[in-house]
C-alpha cells in the first residue's frame, strides 16, 4: 500500500508562489538593462568636458539618490572645486584654507544664504533643500565664483575629458538634460528623450546649437573647462 502523499495547504502554497513571483519581479526590476552612454559636443563638434548630465525616468516612479556631504574649499582666493553637483537635501561644507578671510554668499532663488567673514574654523555645513542652480561668490573678493547644481534627478554626473558620461539604467524611457555654466540663456537646458531597451548599450549625442558664452573668469582654469 502506497503511503499517503503529503499535501501542502492551499493557502501556504499560494503564499509561497506569490513570494517567489514577487522576488523574481524585484530581481528583474533591479537588474540594469543597459549602459546609457551620453556624448556632449560643443557647437563646433568638439567634445564638451565638465557638462552636467541629469536623467529622469518617464515611465514609472523616480528614485531619489541619498543626500551627500560635499566640501567646497577656498584656496588661493578661489573656490575648489568651483562646480559641484549634489542631490536635494545634501550638505556642503565651506572650509577656508586661505590665510585671508572670506565671506561666502548666494542670492540664488534655490538657496539664499551668507557666511559672514571668517577664516580658520568654518561654519557648520549648509543644507540645500531645493533643486536648482546656486551661484556662489565672496563679498570680499569679486573674482571668486562657483556653482552648485542641486538636483532631484534619479541619475546625474559630469562629462569627462572626452565629453562622455554613462550610467546603468533599467529598461524604459528617460529624459536626459544638459547644463553648463556657460550655456547661453537662449539655449536653456538642452533636453532629449531616449529609450533603453533590451540591448546592452544605448547611446545619445547632444550637440549645442550655439557657441558657449565666454568664461566669466578667464585668468584661471575652471573645473567645468578641464
Amino acid at each position: 500500500m502506497r503511503p499517503p502523499a503529503r499535501v501542502r495547504p492551499r493557502g501556504a502554497a499560494a503564499a509561497a508562489l506569490l513570494l517567489g513571483l514577487g522576488m523574481a519581479l524585484l530581481a528583474g526590476a533591479a537588474a540594469p538593462a543597459a549602459t546609457l552612454l551620453v556624448s556632449v559636443q560643443a557647437a563646433d563638434g568638439h567634445a564638451l568636458p565638465g557638462a552636467v548630465v541629469t536623467v529622469r525616468p518617464l515611465d514609472g516612479p523616480a528614485h531619489h539618490p541619498a543626500p551627500v556631504h560635499a566640501v567646497m574649499d577656498q584656496v588661493d582666493k578661489a573656490f575648489t572645486p568651483d562646480l559641484l553637483v549634489i542631490p536635494v537635501n545634501s550638505t556642503v561644507a565651506f572650509p577656508n584654507s586661505d590665510a585671508v578671510s572670506h565671506q561666502i554668499y548666494s542670492f540664488s532663488p534655490a538657496k539664499r544664504f551668507q557666511l559672514p567673514l571668517y577664516r580658520g574654523k568654518p561654519y557648520p555645513p549648509v543644507r540645500f533643500e531645493q533643486p536648482g542652480v546656486v551661484t556662489l561668490g565672496c563679498n570680499i573678493h569679486d573674482q571668486m565664483l562657483a556653482y552648485l547644481l542641486v538636483t532631484d534627478a534619479s541619475w546625474y554626473g559630469r562629462t569627462d575629458a572626452t565629453g562622455s558620461w554613462s550610467a546603468e539604467l533599467p529598461r524604459g524611457r528617460y529624459r536626459v538634460s544638459l547644463w553648463h555654466p556657460r550655456l547661453r540663456a537662449s539655449e536653456g537646458d538642452l533636453q532629449h528623450e531616449v529609450s533603453v531597451s533590451d540591448s546592452p548599450h544605448a547611446e545619445l549625442t547632444l550637440r549645442l546649437s550655439r557657441p558657449l558664452q565666454p568664461a566669466p573668469l578667464s585668468e584661471r582654469p575652471h573645473s567645468w573647462d578641464y
